[in-house]
């Protein structure tokens, strides 16, 4: 009979354990899953976009583009985005094929020398058509292109947020890592800051006047760029969003590039 009363109080006590803590790189990881299953089943979006660089001195010059984005099931987005302005680049076109667990593609297509142009892996951090968005700030965020690490919570304009530093797995980014910060109610981005090479910070990338569409699915209408270290900024200013207009895989093919519209 005591041997029962024993087995009785271990069983008991198991009951009473408290679970185990999750750790800092579980969290980091759930909340941008999280954050990602949130934003699936778009399926495929257009937009315009007017892009205004900004020089340490405050002169700017704009770009008018048109942007056009494809939900890929079991791989990363398909997106092209294509100048309209001003006149000098007005017909260039880039295609970014993002990937989960591979390099992204990407290729750029230059009308002044009137042929296409594969952007390699290893140079991917260069800056995106002269603004402070790199080649790789481009392609969509998969969750699997980093590891995670939860650092803590804090209140961010207003807002209470989730803040994550993520390390970039391919071993060309031009970033050590990134931190991000998720706002609690929606999952979010709200802000991210980069980190260079040497682990400066370098950029820093906050997202403004979110809206909602489908009921479901967040867009911000503004980004803004800093860069620390050298004074410049980039603004993209974002509108006339359509979602699920039936593009498909041949609105993204690179042999049409010359030819995109």
């Amino acid at each position: 009979m005591k041997q029962h009363y024993v087995l009785i109080l271990v069983l008991f006590g198991m009951f009473l354990l408290p679970a185990q803590a999750e750790t800092p790189d579980e969290k980091g990881l759930q909340i941008a899953t999280e954050a990602d299953q949130r934003d699936q089943g778009f399926g495929d979006s257009t937009a315009t976009m007017h892009m205004v660089l900004r020089n340490k001195r405050g002169d700017e010059s704009s770009r008018e583009v048109r942007v056009r984005t494809l939900e890929i099931e079991d791989d990363g987005d398909k997106s092209m985005s294509i100048f309209d302005a001003p006149a000098d680049i007005k017909g260039t076109a880039f295609l970014t094929f993002s990937h989960i667990n591979k390099p992204d593609d990407q290729w750029l297509y230059l009308p002044a020398l009137k042929r296409v142009k594969r952007i390699a892996s290893k140079n991917k951090s260069g800056p995106f058509m002269g603004s402070e968005f790199a080649y790789e700030d481009i392609s969509s965020d998969e969750v699997d292109k980093y590891t995670y690490k939860y650092l803590r919570d804090e209140t961010w304009e207003g807002m209470e947020c989730y803040v994550v530093e993520r390390d970039p797995v391919d071993k060309h980014s031009g970033y050590t890592r990134q931190v991000v910060w998720y706002d609690k109610a929606e999952y979010r981005p709200q802000k991210v800051d980069y980190y260079d090479r040497k682990n400066e910070h370098l950029k820093t990338l906050t997202f403004h006047e979110y809206r909602q569409y489908l009921d479901k699915f967040w867009r911000g209408m503004r980004y803004e760029m800093v860069n620390h270290q050298t004074g410049k900024s980039t603004t993209l200013s974002w509108k006339e969003y359509v979602f699920r207009s039936g593009l498909t895989d041949r609105d993204f093919d690179k042999n049409t590039l010359k030819r995109a519209r």
